[in-house]
Parts: C-alpha cells; sequence; structure tokens
C-alpha cells in the first residue's frame, strides 16, 4: 500500500534530503517523485562528503532551503567499533556541521536517530525522557549527534527509529529472505525484542510533520520516537518473513549471547511513541500491516 502525504499549503518547500541512497532516504524519493510540489534536493557522499566540514558548508553556497531531512548516518553497528573516528565523523561531526548551517540559515532540521542511544536494560516502552546510555560506539557517536543539534538549535526536531527495513538497500528483511532461500536453518536471536519500522511509514511521516509544521498547525520542537506499532523479536520477525514467503528453511531460537558481535546489542528496544502520535495527530501501522506491504512488493518486482 503507498501512501501519498497530504500537503497543508499551497507554498512550495525547498527540502533537502542526506543520506539519500540508504532505505529512508529512498523512500522519501519515491514520494517526492509523485508529490509534484514541494522542490526537493537528494544528496549523498557523491554530492556532499560528511567528512568535511568545508566541502558541507560548498555545498550550501548558493542554496536555499525550507527545511533539511537527515537521513546521513553511519550504521554499520559492528563495523562502527573498529571506525570510531568515521562514525564519529558522519554521526556526530557531520550532524554539527549541518546544524550551524541550519542555525546561520534560519533552516529547520528534521535529524533521524536511534534506539541504540539506550542501553535496552529496562522492560517497559522507553520514552523520550529517558536518560540516554548507549552501549555502542554507533550509539554513543548518534547520541553525541544527537547533542550537537540540541547545544546548536532550538528548533529542530529529533526523531528516533528503530529496526528499519524496506524493500530498498540491505536489511533484515531481504536478508532472511534470501538465506531462508539458500539454508535449511537459521539461527535467529529470541531474547532481543523491539519493533519494527518500514521506511516508507517514516518518511510519509516525516513528511507529514513538516507540512503541519509549515502551515503553522503544529510545531513543538523536540525529540520524539517512531517505529511501527507492536513488539517482536528478531526470532518472530524472522519466522514471520519465512512463513510468508512459504520457505521450507527452519529458524531456530537461540540467545543472543550464543550469537557473537562486535558490539553490543540492546536487549529491550520498545519505544514509546505517545508524544508524536498525541503531537501530530498521527496514526501509526502495525508492524504486521507494514510488513505484509514490503514483503508484498518485494514478491512482485
Amino acid at each position: 500500500m503507498y501512501l501519498k502525504p497530504q500537503h497543508l499549503t499551497s507554498n512550495a518547500l525547498k527540502i533537502l534530503v542526506t543520506g539519500a541512497n540508504g532505505q529512508l532516504g529512498s523512500e522519501l524519493r519515491r514520494i517526492a517523485e509523485t508529490s509534484g510540489k514541494d522542490e526537493f534536493t537528494f544528496v549523498d557522499l557523491a554530492e556532499m562528503d560528511l567528512g568535511s566540514d568545508d566541502a558541507i558548508a560548498a555545498f550550501f553556497t548558493d542554496k536555499v532551503f525550507d527545511f533539511i531531512i537527515n537521513c546521513a548516518a553511519y550504521t554499520a553497528v559492528d563495523q562502527a567499533e573498529k571506525d570510531i573516528d568515521l562514525a564519529y565523523r558522519v554521526n556526530a561531526e557531520a550532524v554539527r556541521a549541518l546544524a550551524e548551517i541550519c542555525a546561520r540559515k534560519k533552516i529547520r532540521l528534521i535529524h533521524i536517530s536511534t534506539d541504540y542511544v539506550f542501553d535496552g536494560k529496562g522492560n517497559e516502552p522507553i520514552s523520550e525522557d529517558v536518560q540516554p546510555n548507549p552501549i555502542s560506539v554507533y550509539g554513543k557517536s548518534k547520541l553525541a549527534g544527537e547533542r550537537y543539534v540540541r547545544q546548536i538549535l532550538n528548533d529542530a526536531y529529533i526523531i528516533r527509529t528503530a529496526w528499519v527495513y524496506s524493500t530498498f538497500g540491505k536489511n533484515f528483511v531481504k536478508t532472511i529472505a534470501r538465506l531462508a532461500r539458500e539454508r535449511d536453518t537459521l539461527n535467529v536471536v529470541y531474547d532481543q525484542v523491539g519493533s519494527p519500522t518500514y521506511a516508507r511509514d517514516l518518511a510519509v511521516t516525516l513528511l507529514a510533520i513538516v507540512q503541519k509544521v509549515n502551515a503553522g498547525v503544529i510545531d513543538k520542537p523536540g525529540t520524539y520516537h517512531y517505529t511501527n506499532e507492536g513488539v517482536i523479536s528478531w526470532y518472530d520477525f524472522a519466522v514471520f518473513i519465512v512463513k510468508y514467503f512459504n520457505l521450507p528453511c527452519r529458524i531456530c531460537p537461540i540467545p543472543a549471547k550464543e550469537y557473537k558481535t562486535l558490539a553490543e546489542r540492546p536487549t529491550f528496544s520498545v519505544l514509546d511513541k505517545s508524544r508524536l502520535k498525541n503531537t501530530f495527530a498521527i496514526e501509526i501501522p502495525h508492524w504486521h500491516e507494514s510488513l505484509v506491504d514490503c514483503m508484498e512488493e518485494l514478491t512482485s518486482e
């Protein structure tokens, strides 16, 4: 099911999307191609080198935007444990540079962050008021980026999300579907739980927020959480995917301690979305509904 965001104003906006080739950036591009109203600019590393403050500043020399949706991030969670400097450069220092530009040029920033800023040691949905405590380099670098945004801007939006998948790029859904066609059994962690996020649902929500802010319907800057509704484990997630595609592969549940990774993962990543839903009057689909939508499209490709 493809959703088109409802535009609430007659004035065309100039919107910059960074990280354009990622899952969320790709979904935003897909929406932009059919919206036919606002002026979108999509950039990735080829157009804006996040490794250099000067390169970032140079990009904006002759350009004006109303909003920046910053989807760019170093998301290789395990590799970040080795590439510490690069992770901080992209997830923190580049974010600082963008925030400084937004402050100078009066651009509204929507910055995408992650559940990895939390340690995942609790057992209740995590609200925006919970004190972050990242347990990986990736999480620490993303939190550093958040802090830069808050220090530099008082009108920015930070949207934390988790377990993102889509029809684009590499993600859990596509990986499980591929491996289940190649193997008889797969071991998947059962004691890490969260809420999957269909990148298309998040993209639609981000543009709805942009339009409501621009129209003056609601403008409450701050930190918000967004995932699809519902809670599952990685094991449940994998079982659902394999059943949908009717694959003979057997999914075997294992504890996280038996699945060795360089970076420690949060055990409990369920984000409380009440603030976003109540503030912006947004309904969020259940993971089951959105996952079926995604897999139907993958089947038709």
